[in-house]
């Protein structure tokens, strides 16, 4: 794993979902990845938009960019992707980690989807195992498996800068959930000491923030020293029972998140829609006392 060079690194903040997206491009050339991508939903009415999607669609046109890959940190219950549009008008392949799988066992039957949902990780381009490399023109990406807020998050690291999903958040405001069907918070206590094990100077970006108490502005951006120094959850070396008991006693108090029946059953088939019925519609399921 190499840190030698340093991506030009562009942030989406979509304030509807507090997830942030990111362009991330080759210094050298004009090669780009996109990380985490955000579908529009409105909840009431069931429609979807792709205002937030267009941004990034815009900023790769105008700065000539050419998207190489489409990354997914983990199957987001928060959010919707919109990788299957912004593969159509800007190209790609999209990835994810290779535990997508257990994911998609887990939820196929959460939701009853039956024997036509594929549960292999086929709608997905490339499914990432801990340890593969790729890259996005000169530069190397590297793949850690992170799991904890999900069994498959994985944390991208490019040059120098680790794009850790929802693993970490802003030292002031500490670290993922557990509480999801397949979570962990001693996996998860595992993981960040793997991010935490990157060299101190290693940039981070997280896929979200909401502000901690006393903090002004929205933030995304910070660094393993950062995070092993003063992390509210994680930091001044916390043991893993401590992190442990803390997490699952401050998980217990959480509600699910808003969008989260709508955003698994379509991020797991990577930003897809379900098949529609024999009049053309799409349907989602709400199962009852299941979440």
């Amino acid at each position: 794993m190499t840190l030698s060079s340093s991506p030009d690194i562009t942030a989406f903040f979509d304030p509807g979902t507090n997830t942030i997206s990111y362009v991330l491009r080759d210094p050298a050339g004009t090669k780009a990845a996109i990380v985490d991508s955000v579908l529009d939903f409105d909840h009431a009415s069931g429609r979807t938009d792709t205002a937030s999607a267009d941004k990034i669609v815009a900023f790769v046109r105008e700065a000539g960019l050419e998207v190489d890959w489409i990354l997914e940190t983990h199957v987001h219950a928060d959010h919707l992707s919109a990788a299957p549009y912004l593969q159509q008008e800007l190209g790609g392949k999209i990835g994810i980690g290779d535990q997508i799988t257990v994911v998609q066992d887990t939820f196929g039957k959460v939701f009853n989807e039956g024997t036509e949902f594929q549960r292999d990780g086929s709608q997905f381009d490339r499914l990432f195992r801990s340890g593969d490399s790729f890259h996005i023109g000169q530069m190397r990406g590297d793949v850690l498996h992170t799991p904890g807020h999900t069994p498959a998050c994985m944390t991208y690291v490019i040059g120098d800068a680790a794009f850790v999903g929802d693993t970490l958040f802003m030292p002031d405001f500490g670290t993922a959930r557990c509480d999801f069907p397949g979570g962990s918070a001693k996996d998860l206590y595992a993981s960040i000491q793997k991010i935490l094990s990157l060299p101190d100077e290693t940039r981070i970006f997280v896929g979200h923030d909401y502000k901690a108490p006393g903090r002004e502005h929205y933030a995304w951006e910070t660094t393993v020293g950062a995070q092993k120094a003063a992390n509210v959850h994680i930091g001044g070396a916390a043991s893993e029972a401590e992190f442990v008991a803390m997490r699952e006693a401050r998980d217990a108090g959480l509600g699910m998140p808003r969008l989260i029946v709508p955003s698994l059953q379509i991020n797991m088939r990577a930003g897809h829609m379900p098949e529609p019925d024999a009049q053309g519609d799409v349907m989602l399921k709400l199962p009852i006392n299941k979440l």
